[in-house]
C-alpha cells in the first residue's frame, strides 16, 4: 500500500507538472515529456488494474495468487522519477521564460449558465459569392437546379453554404429546408429514401448536401428529389473537380483567401470585436501568411492566439515552431499548422480533443452524451465548486472558442449538436492511434490488451465469439462501444463480465442482450445503452454491505426489458438520471413487474416507457416529482393519467407516440402543465381537444403527427405568448385549416414570432387543402 500511495503521489506531481510548470519548455521537449508521463502512468495502471482484478479471481475461486511483487511496482516508481527529472532538466535548459507558455483558464459554467451561443458562422472573403448564391437560390429559372461548390477541405465551402441556408431570405422563400451530409463511407438511407421524394413533392425546396465525394454517390440519392418545376434547388459542396463539373451548371469554385482577407479573418477570430494591439501586428501578419490563405487554418491558429499571451515574445515563439515543421516538408492541407494547435492545447482538454476520433466522419454528435463520455472517460478534473458534467461543458466551450470543435445550435440556441472537421478530426486520429489512446480497427483481435479504447464499426463481422469471448481481455476497458448487428438473436454476456471492473460505458445499439447477475457488481458503470437489455433480478444483500452492491454511479440504463422494479432494484440504481423500458411480455400484467416503486428514483430525470403489451402500465406506474422529459410509446392513456402527468412540477418535454386515447375528448384542467415547453402528440384517437393558453402557460414548441380524427387545433393555443412553434404533418384536413387560422389571426394581432407549418403525406390531400383554404378566404371577403 506504500507502494501504491507513492505512484498516486508522483503521478499528481506529474500532471500539475506539465500543467503548471512547463514554462519555456520547447514544442518537442514538451511532446517528448508528456508521452513519457503518458507511458509511465499507463503502466502503472496496468499494474494496479491487473493487480485488482487478480484479487477478484482470487475471491472468486478462493486462490491467493493476485499479488504484485515489490520489484514491478518499485520499476514503475523509478520510471516516474525519471521522468521528472528529465522534465527539470528541459526546464532548466530552457530557462525562466514565463510569457512562453500557453494561458488558459478553468472552466466557470454552471448549472444555471445554459450552453448558449448566439454567433453566427464567420465569413470573410466570400461576400460576393454568397450574393451570387442566393441570386442563384431565389431565381426566376423555374426548373430544379444544382449548384456546386467546390474546393479543397477547409476553404469554406461549407460556411459559404450554411450562411446561405441559414440566411433570411432564403428561410421566407422555401417550403423545406434540408441539410444532408454524405461522407465518404456511408450515405443516410434513412433519409434520403422514397418518404423524402413523398415530402419533397409539390413543395418548393432546398437541399444542402454536404462532402459529397463521388458521381456514383450523387447517382445513388438524385432519385429521391423530385423536379416540381417550382424553383427547388440542390446545393452540393464538394472536393472533387470532376464531381462539380458532372452537373453541368455555373458552379462556386472557392480559392484561398488574400493577405487582407485572411487578416481580416485573423482578428476576428483572435480579437473578436477589438481589433488587434499595434505591438502585434506585424508578428500576426508574419503567423497569418504561413496559414497560407486557408480559412480553417486560420481560425484554428486565431483560437489557439486568442487564449493565449498577448506579448510580442510569445507570438514570436509561436512563429518560429510553425517554421519550423513548415520547413520539414511539403505542408499538405497546413496539417501542421492544426497539429501545432494542438500541442499547445492545455494537457486537461487533449484528450477530449482526442476522443473526438471516435466518432464516425461527419458524424453528428449530441453533446448530452459527449459530455457523459467525457465524465465516464475521467477527463474531467474535479473542483469543489462545480459538478463534472458543468466543467466538462467548459471544456466544451473552450474547444469550440478555439475553433478545434463545430457547434450546431438546437431551436432553443443551446448547442445540441457538434462535429469536428474531417482535417482535425483525421489529426485526431493519428495522434490517438500513434499513443495508443485510441484503437480503430476492423475486426476485434486478440493481442489488444493494451488498448483502452476500441473502435469497431465495419460491416461483414462475425460478432458473437468476439463480443462473448474476447471482451474479458481487455482489462483495462472503460469504454465499450458495438455497433453491429449479430445473426444471433440473443447474445448472452459471460458471467466473467464483473473482471472488467473499471468499465463505465456500454453502448450496443443493434443486439439483444442477455447480463449475468454478476453486472450487478460492476460499481464503476455510468452509462448502459443496449438495444434491448434482458438484465437479472439484483442477488440478495444477504449479510454484506448494502453499498457494496449499489450501482452509485449509473446515470444511463436504457433500454431495459420485462424487468421487475422491486424495492431492492430500485435502491441498486438510486441515482439514475435517465431510464428506458419496455415490456412486451404478454404472460404478465403492470402489477407483477412493481412499477410504482420507481417514484423511487429521486435523481430521475427523463423515462421513456415502451408498454407495448401492457395496456394499463399508467395506472400502476408513479412518477417521481424530479422528471423532466417523459416519452410515452404505444400505451393506452386516459384523461385521468393525463391529468396526473400534467401535476408533475418540474415536467417540461412530454412525448405522446402511437398512443390510444381512451377518451376521444381531452379538456385540460387549469393548474397542470405548469413548466411544460415542448408537447409531441402523434397518431392518438384523440377527436375534441379543449385547451386554452391557460393550460400550457410556458409552451414553446407543439408538435401533432398522424392525429387523422383531430377535428381542429384550439384557436387559443395561439395566445401562450411563449409559443414560437406549431407543427402538423399528416393531420385531418380540419385540423391543418385551424392551425393556418391561428397564423392569421396571430399575425393579423402583430405576433410574427410565431412559425406555423402544416405538411401532409400526398399531393393530392395538399391540393384539396389548398381549395379548402382558398374556399374560406373567398368566404370571408363575402
Amino acid at each position: 500500500m506504500n507502494q501504491m500511495g507513492s505512484i498516486r503521489e508522483k503521478v499528481g506531481l506529474l500532471l500539475d507538472f506539465v500543467e503548471n510548470d512547463t514554462h519555456g519548455v520547447i514544442r518537442e521537449q514538451l511532446e517528448f515529456l508528456e508521452s513519457q508521463i503518458a507511458s509511465a502512468a499507463n503502466a502503472a495502471e496496468d499494474l494496479i488494474e491487473s493487480h485488482v482484478v487478480d484479487q477478484i479471481h482470487a475471491m472468486k475461486y478462493a486462490k491467493r495468487n493476485g499479488s504484485i511483487s515489490a520489484v514491478d511496482l518499485q520499476t514503475v516508481i523509478e520510471d516516474m522519477d525519471s521522468v521528472t527529472k528529465k522534465g527539470m532538466a528541459f526546464k532548466d535548459d530552457s530557462g525562466s521564460r514565463d510569457d512562453m507558455h500557453p494561458t488558459y483558464s478553468m472552466p466557470t459554467t454552471n448549472s444555471s449558465t445554459p450552453l448558449i451561443t448566439t454567433d453566427k458562422n464567420t465569413m470573410v472573403g466570400f461576400d460576393e459569392q454568397l450574393t451570387r448564391l442566393l441570386d442563384k437560390l431565389t431565381g426566376q429559372r423555374s426548373n430544379r437546379q444544382i449548384i456546386p461548390i467546390v474546393g479543397m477541405g477547409g476553404i469554406g465551402k461549407t460556411t459559404l453554404a450554411k450562411n446561405a441556408y441559414e440566411h433570411s431570405l432564403i428561410v421566407q422563400h422555401f417550403d423545406i429546408r434540408t441539410w444532408v451530409t454524405i461522407s465518404q463511407n456511408q450515405i443516410d438511407e434513412q433519409l434520403l429514401g422514397e418518404k423524402l421524394y413523398k415530402r419533397l413533392w409539390s413543395r418548393r425546396y432546398l437541399i444542402v448536401i454536404d462532402d459529397i465525394w463521388s458521381i456514383e454517390a450523387w447517382e445513388e440519392v438524385s432519385r429521391f428529389f423530385p423536379d416540381n418545376n417550382n424553383g427547388s434547388r440542390i446545393v452540393v459542396t464538394t472536393r472533387i473537380s470532376n464531381v462539380a463539373t458532372h452537373f453541368d451548371s455555373s458552379l462556386f469554385e472557392l480559392s484561398f483567401l488574400d493577405e487582407d482577407q485572411s487578416w481580416d479573418l485573423f482578428c476576428k477570430k483572435t480579437f473578436g470585436e477589438a481589433g488587434c494591439p499595434l505591438e502585434l501586428e506585424d508578428i500576426g501578419n508574419e503567423i497569418v501568411k504561413k496559414c497560407k490563405g486557408l480559412p480553417l487554418a486560420i481560425c484554428v491558429i486565431g483560437g489557439l492566439l486568442g487564449r493565449s499571451h498577448m506579448t510580442q515574445k510569445y507570438w514570436k515563439n509561436i512563429s518560429k515552431d510553425l517554421i519550423s515543421i513548415l520547413n520539414s516538408g511539403e505542408d499538405e492541407n497546413c496539417s501542421s499548422i492544426l497539429s501545432l494547435c494542438y500541442t499547445y492545447l492545455p494537457a486537461h482538454l487533449k484528450p477530449c480533443f482526442l476522443y473526438m476520433g471516435i466518432f464516425p466522419e461527419d458524424d453528428e454528435i449530441r453533446v448530452s452524451q459527449l459530455i457523459k463520455l467525457w465524465v465516464a472517460e475521467g477527463f474531467i478534473k474535479l473542483n469543489q465548486s462545480q459538478s463534472l458534467e458543468e466543467i466538462a461543458r467548459g471544456y466544451l466551450n473552450d474547444l469550440i472558442d478555439r475553433n478545434l470543435i463545430l457547434k450546431q445550435l438546437g431551436s432553443t440556441g443551446r448547442i445540441k449538436f457538434c462535429k469536428i472537421h474531417d482535417l482535425l478530426r483525421d489529426l485526431s486520429l493519428k495522434v490517438a492511434q500513434k499513443d495508443e489512446f485510441i484503437c480503430v480497427m476492423e475486426d476485434i483481435q486478440r493481442g489488444v490488451e493494451r488498448g483502452r479504447r476500441i473502435v469497431c464499426n465495419e460491416k461483414n463481422l462475425q460478432a458473437k465469439k468476439k463480443l462473448r469471448r474476447h471482451i474479458v481481455d481487455q482489462v483495462n476497458m472503460r469504454y465499450l462501444a458495438y455497433n453491429k448487428r449479430t445473426r444471433f438473436l440473443v447474445v448472452k454476456l459471460p458471467s466473467s463480465i464483473d473482471v472488467l471492473w473499471n468499465l463505465q460505458t456500454i453502448i450496443i445499439r443493434k443486439n439483444k442482450i442477455k447480463a449475468p447477475s454478476e453486472i450487478w457488481e460492476m460499481r464503476q458503470l455510468r452509462h448502459v445503452d443496449i438495444y434491448e437489455l434482458h438484465l437479472p433480478d439484483p442477488p440478495q444483500s444477504g449479510d454484506q454491505q448494502q453499498h457494496e452492491f449499489v450501482l452509485q454511479n449509473l446515470q444511463t440504463l436504457k433500454n431495459v426489458v420485462n424487468f421487475v422494479w422491486s424495492e431492492e432494484a430500485c435502491k441498486r440504481v438510486v441515482n439514475v438520471r435517465k431510464l428506458q423500458i419496455e415490456y412486451d411480455s404478454r404472460s404478465k400484467s403492470s402489477n407483477d413487474y412493481f412499477l410504482y416503486n420507481i417514484c423511487h428514483l429521486h435523481k430521475l430525470e427523463s423515462l421513456t416507457c415502451l408498454p407495448y403489451s401492457l395496456h394499463n402500465l399508467l395506472q400502476n406506474l408513479t412518477f417521481p416529482s424530479s422528471l423532466k422529459k417523459l416519452y410515452l410509446v404505444g400505451s393506452k392513456v386516459h384523461c385521468k393519467d393525463l391529468t396526473v402527468i400534467g401535476s408533475l412540477p418540474n415536467l417540461e418535454v412530454l412525448n405522446l407516440d402511437d398512443v390510444s386515447a381512451v377518451e376521444p375528448v381531452w379538456n385540460p384542467v387549469e393548474g397542470e402543465f405548469l413548466r411544460l415547453k415542448y408537447l409531441f402528440i402523434s397518431y392518438t384517437d384523440l377527436v375534441q381537444w379543449n385547451a386554452d393558453s391557460s393550460h400550457f402557460s410556458v409552451l414553446e414548441k407543439l408538435f401533432l403527427t398522424q392525429m387523422y380524427k383531430l377535428e381542429e387545433v384550439p384557436l387559443d393555443i395561439g395566445e401562450i405568448p411563449t409559443l414560437g412553434f406549431l407543427q402538423l404533418l399528416e393531420c385531418s384536413e380540419s385540423a391543418a385549416i385551424s392551425a393556418m387560422r391561428i397564423a392569421e389571426e396571430q399575425e393579423n394581432n402583430g405576433n410574427e414570432e410565431l412559425q406555423v407549418r402544416v405538411v401532409f403525406d400526398s399531393k393530392e390531400k395538399f391540393e384539396s387543402f389548398q381549395e379548402k383554404m382558398q374556399q374560406s378566404e373567398d368566404d370571408d371577403k363575402k
